[in-house]
């Protein structure tokens, strides 16, 4: 059952690794796999206040969620040869991996939701440095490696702030 735990601790560290530096590393270069996630979904959520309208879209499209599940896929698939000797550890991983598609998919579609139960998140989008916030299900991680940046909670408070 230990298996449980670390899969999860795992997760958290692979989506803020992947997200740091695939995602955007490799996303930022033109022409790579990965760029889709900087010029197209960054660029949208950005430009409709997080909304990114092609999670709407059949995932029979080439598009960045269907690249985007490609990639999740390749994760699940990945860790198959594991199963036979952790199999807690990859059903945590497994789970992980469609929790994160769930989290990410509802947090482009419902802004309001994605303030209020991921505002790391929102953060990593809608904040001053979209290079922070690498977690999207979890903030763990960024936390750990002292990349989580407040920005959403800082606006708040600065709005219901008195006036000098």
């Amino acid at each position: 059952m230990i298996g449980i735990p670390l899969g999860l601790a795992y997760s958290n560290f692979g989506e803020w690794l992947l997200h740091r530096y695939v995602l955007h590393g490799l996303g930022k270069r033109r022409g790579s796999f990965w760029a889709f996630h900087w010029y197209e979904h960054h660029r949208r959520s950005r430009r409709h206040e997080m909304v990114d309208e092609q999670y709407r879209s059949p995932l029979l499209r080439w598009e960045p969620q269907s690249k985007e599940v490609v990639g999740l896929a390749a994760i699940v698939l990945g860790h198959l040869p594991l199963l036979k000797w952790a199999p807690w550890f990859v059903a945590s991983v497994w789970a992980s991996t469609v929790l994160y598609y769930v989290v990410h998919r509802r947090a482009h579609l419902d802004p309001d939701w994605a303030r209020e139960h991921v505002p790391w998140h929102y953060d990593h989008h809608m904040g001053k440095d979209q290079n922070a916030n690498w977690c999207v299900t979890y903030p763990l991680f960024d936390y750990v490696m002292g990349t989580r940046r407040k920005y959403l909670e800082a606006a708040v408070a600065e709005a219901r702030a008195p006036a000098a």
